[in-house]
């Protein structure tokens, strides 16, 4: 996939097929981003409803001048694709290097290019990967330390044992001496939680739809978007947002040759935003070998940010 997931197509057709092939179909979150995906997560993050991004950022300007400084260090930053966050630490913290890490290379490359612009003494070395899996950072920093970054409550779209499994990955990538910066959305009320991920412009239900559009143009899937309508619930249970794809009506979509059935009102489970408290947040981290160094809220306790250091790190 040119834009997004930059896997052989045979590869692709197989997690697809793997997916809703289960009782409750599924898709992988990370087809969403795409270029188009991409620009609607974009809009998302402006849209009145979504607290998120507005609420990390304003956070962030208090976080960062209280950062402990690492100079020359490199900021990683997981799901990088755009470098807005990025600019308001590596001043801070003494950065030297930046190293994006994505699934959308096109947006990488984008980021990439405005960085070279507005900051030529800056080392950028994008990494265009799926982040969940084991990943080698680029030869140029092998000698500096890492400052890791993971906002934007990415870490909430992960169930508890792929977090656990990707926080133990992150502290043996960023090696000795790292730190991590750990942005997560908090538990709430799901009357502000809900708007938050079917706002009423529809911004968010065309880009849960664009997943499948991704998918029809990239391994050929014929599905008709106009047959499927978005749905975002909270499972109280879980702690978690959900966001479904519903069906309309009984159909059937050919994938890799494969026909897939689907019935009237049965959806495909896209995507999950789970909400933590900031106990549940630590232990997770102290779990996977990181300590708590500190823990950062908005007054209206809305989100959180955390500080995470490796075990060999001397306060």
């Amino acid at each position: 996939m040119p834009d997004g997931y930059n896997a052989p197509a045979a590869s692709i057709v197989e997690e697809v097929l793997m997916g809703l092939s289960q009782p409750q179909k599924t898709l992988p979150a990370k087809f969403f981003y795409d270029a188009e995906g991409c620009r609607l997560f974009g809009k998302i993050t402006r849209l009145p409803e979504y607290y998120v991004t507005r609420t990390e950022q304003a956070l962030l300007q208090q976080v960062a001048p209280e950062l402990p400084r690492m100079p020359g260090c490199a900021l990683v930053e997981y799901g990088a694709s755009d470098e807005s966050k990025a600019m308001m630490l590596l001043d801070h913290i003494g950065a030297s290097a930046y190293v994006p890490v994505d699934i959308a290379d096109s947006a990488l490359q984008d980021l990439t290019q405005r960085l070279h612009t507005a900051r030529p003494s800056l080392s950028v070395h994008p990494v265009a990967a799926d982040f969940l899996r084991p990943l080698a950072l680029p030869h140029q920093t092998s000698s500096q330390q890492r400052f890791g970054f993971f906002p934007g409550s990415t870490i909430g779209n992960l169930d508890h044992a792929t977090a656990h499994r990707f926080l133990v990955q992150v502290r043996e990538t960023l090696g000795a001496n790292a730190r991590f910066l750990v942005g997560a959305d908090l538990r709430k009320d799901s009357s502000i939680l809900i708007p938050a991920y079917d706002d009423a412009q529809g911004v968010t239900a065309a880009f849960n739809l664009n997943l499948l559009s991704h998918l029809n143009r990239e391994i050929g899937t014929d599905f008709e978007l106009e047959n499927f309508s978005h749905r975002a619930v909270w499972n109280d249970s879980e702690g978690r947002i959900e966001m479904h794809l519903v069906c309309a009506h009984r159909q059937t979509v050919s994938v890799g040759g494969t026909t897939i059935v689907f019935d009237g009102g049965e959806t495909i489970h896209t995507e999950n935003s789970y909400k933590h408290t900031v106990p549940q947040l630590r232990s997770m981290a102290e779990r996977a070998g990181w300590r708590s160094e500190k823990v950062w809220t908005d007054p209206a306790e809305l989100f959180s940010i955390h500080l995470l250091a490796a075990d060999d790190v001397v306060n």
